[in-house]
């Protein structure tokens, strides 16, 4: 979504208003969570829905 709106991650992650380090582990998929106020500015930023910048991964570790 970042390319095709032509977005650098320093770019998102000033307008979306979290730090650099915090976008980065969302966007490398190491995050365990996300604040849906959160994915609602991403959402509203690069002018998309949830399902286009989430997965759906099923866990076998518990």
């Amino acid at each position: 979504m970042m390319a095709k709106r032509k977005m650098s991650l320093n770019e998102l992650s000033e307008k979306v208003g979290i730090t650099l380090s915090n976008l980065s582990i969302l966007k490398t998929g190491k995050a365990k969570a996300i604040r849906f106020s959160t994915l609602e500015t991403i959402c509203k930023v690069l002018d998309c829905q949830p399902g286009d910048i989430l997965a759906f991964e099923v866990n076998n570790e518990l």
